[in-house]
Parts: structure tokens; sequence; C-alpha cells
């Protein structure tokens, strides 16, 4: 496992970032690529502010299009050949109005809209540029199950191993008799509290954890956790469990989730701009949250996946992934780290980000947000009414 030496201690997440280095970022650098950098923030943010979760809307706006300014992360370069899109047909004008309206009304910063490959609906908001990169929160839960694919096309990981396999460091742990597989559809059967509203629960408490040398912070907020439920059994949402596989990732390839995405999302999806991918105290890309890149990247990555990963992935992991593990009723469900919807599939952050993805019509939606809160219904209703307006404005 990883050493660690904190060198700048500032908010990482719900509390703390750093700028980490030692053997374990060392190693990681000289197997990635030389387009893939350690980025240190400029800004020191304040521990009084709570970090993401409480920031104030206006501070929201300001800092997740510029996440690397405030928090450590790994900084990749664009692809060598950027994928051009075209632009396609525009909207009627009922469908482009409604798009209009939703993206004036709900705190949203941008929307892409692709068929076929190309640009149907494009527009800002909030101040926010098409070269701007903004936040994932948890999009980037899709990113790292893309990447878990990679690693078993690679035959670094088998899915039905035992994490132990490949963090050893998790013995005797709640995470002991639990699968990669279980991992990647949550439901490993560890207790845990997503509240985001709750500054004490397990998803604000996570990164605070003080660092342990020689170990991932994943693995010392993991020793706090108990079993409630057999392996398999129970579906709970836990962000932890995708930083987890992050882990998994990292340790099985050997080298930082950003340099392994720089090979086998960056580049052959073609993206146009740069990749931030967040770290924890201990040096490692958070696998559940956190990479910044721009609108039209999110859009590439959701044209990327329909297209079936170009080969990086095998051949049915797409359809396996958006193949609900977990039913929660009328065609919803949970896959690996996809979100599952009657008539697709797709990626979802709090705050209001997103790629949505409908195979049958070659549909990708990609949306960034700043809603008013970190989730709730009434959002989640709105952007559901969206979806459905463009999918009945894109069979015309």
């Amino acid at each position: 496992m990883r050493k660690f030496t904190v060198s700048i201690a500032a908010l990482a997440m719900a509390l703390s970032a750093c700028a980490p280095s030692g053997d374990f970022n060392a190693a990681a650098s000289a197997q990635a690529p030389g387009d893939v950098v350690q980025s240190t923030p400029t800004v020191a943010a304040s521990q009084e502010d709570g970090g993401p979760l409480f920031w104030d809307s206006d501070t929201r706006s300001e800092r997740f299009r510029a996440m690397e300014d405030y928090f450590a992360g790994l900084e990749v370069s664009p692809a060598a050949s950027p994928r051009q899109l075209a632009k396609g047909a525009p909207f009627d004008d009922a469908t482009r109005a409604a798009i209009d309206a939703y993206l004036a009304d709900h705190g949203t910063a941008g929307i892409m809209v692709l068929q076929d490959g190309k640009v149907r609906y494009e527009d800002y908001a909030l101040g926010m540029k098409p070269t701007d990169r903004w936040t994932s929160f948890s999009v980037a839960k899709s990113f790292t199950s893309t990447l878990l694919g990679a690693a078993i096309k690679d035959g670094k990981i088998d899915i039905d191993a035992l994490v132990t396999t490949y963090v050893p460091e998790l013995k005797g742990t709640a995470y002991e008799l639990v699968t990669v597989g279980q991992v990647a559809t949550m439901t490993s059967g560890v207790a845990w509290n997503e509240d985001y509203t709750d500054p004490e629960s397990d998803v604000a408490q996570m990164l605070n954890i003080a660092p342990v040398e020689g170990e991932s912070q994943v693995v010392t907020y993991a020793r706090t956790l108990k079993t409630e439920a057999a392996p398999g059994t129970k579906w709970v949402y836990k962000t932890l469990e995708t930083n987890l596989l992050g882990l998994i990732v990292e340790e099985a390839v050997g080298m930082p989730l950003a340099a392994y995405a720089r090979d086998k999302i960056v580049d052959p999806a073609g993206f146009a701009g740069r990749l931030f991918w967040m770290q924890d105290l201990t040096g490692g890309n958070i696998g559940g949250c956190c990479l910044s890149v721009r609108l039209s990247d999110y859009a590439r990555f959701g044209q990327f996946v329909l297209e079936g990963g170009h080969g990086v992935v095998p051949n049915d992991w797409f359809t396996d992934a958006s193949t609900p593990a977990t039913e929660f009723g009328g065609g919803y469900g949970y896959g690996y780290q996809w979100w599952v919807y009657p008539n697709g599939y797709g990626a979802q952050g709090i705050f209001g980000q997103s790629i949505t993805l409908v195979p049958e019509q070659d549909l990708v939606v990609a949306i960034v947000s700043n809603w008013s809160q970190a989730t709730g219904n009434e959002p989640k209703a709105a952007r559901a009414k969206l979806m459905a307006q463009i999918a009945a404005g894109a069979a015309k």
C-alpha cells in the first residue's frame, strides 16, 4: 500500500484538502503519462465555510467551476485528437423553449444534447462558458465504473474476487467477505449514512478522518464501519464504496485513476479540455466524486459509452453495468455505478449534475448545475420532466 507525506493542509471535500506527495505518488507519477501532473490548490479554503456540502449558492457557482483552485488533484491533458462535435438539426420550438426554461429556472449552468453524436442543443448560464470546467460530484462514479471495466478487460481485476485480493488491509474489517462486484453495486451489507444535510454523517466525515501513515484514507474510514446485512442482500448508496472501487483499480493497475482515465476515457472519447480529479489526504483520486471537465466532455463521455467504449472495456460491459443489480420498481434501479431508468440509464451527482443516455434514440443529455439543495424530489422531478420533453422532441 501507499505511504504519504502531507505537504499542504487545507480542506478535502467536506473539511480539508492537501497536496500530498510520497512513495505512492512518486511511483504513480513514474508510471503515468507525462501529461498527468499534480495540481496544487492556489486558494486555502476556509474551515469555517463547511466544505462543498455547506457552501452558500454564490460560493458554489464560483467554486464548482474552479475546484482545482481549492483542492489538490491530478490534471490530465486533453485528448491527442479531440472529437469534433458537429451541429445537428435544432429542436422544434416547443422543445427548445422547454430546455431554455429549465436552464433559466433550475440553477443550471449548462445543458448539451447530442443525438447521433451531433449537437442538437448547447447553452450556458450562471456565468459559465464552453471552455469552463464544472465539478461532477457523483457523476464521477460512472467514470470509475468504466475504469473498473477497463481493468477487467486488461486482466487486472476479477469482479467476483474478494476486495481483500487487491486491498489486503481490509482483512478483519466489515469488507473482509465482500466481493468487488458487491462494492460496484453497493450491496456490501456495510452500514452507512449518506445524509448530505448532516455534518456528522459518514459521507461528510469520511475525508475528515486523520490519515494513518502507509494506509489509504479509504481503508482508514472503512475500519470504522460495521456490517448490517449479509453481502449481496441489501442495497445502500455509499460514496465510500466507489472510493474503495477507485482504490481497487489504482492498486490493480499501478497508477492513479486520473492517469488510467487518460488512457481509457480521455483519449479514446476525444476530450477537448483538461480533466481534473481531486485527491484525498493520502494521494488517491476520489473514485466516488469530484472530477472536473467541460460540459462538452461530459457529453463526449456519454457518447463514448453509447458507442460501447471503443474496445476499452469488455464487449458487454455497458449492458451489464446498466442492468439493475437492485430494482426499485417502475423500471428504475442501480447497476455498476449507473442509475437505471425505464428508457435508459445515467450518471447523477448532487446539486444537479447528470449525464443521461437513451440508447434507442442515440441520445445523450449532459447537465451541470447548482441546485439550491444537494438533492430532493422536486428538482429531480423537474429534471425527469425535462428528459421526457427532450426524448419526445428527439423523436420528431
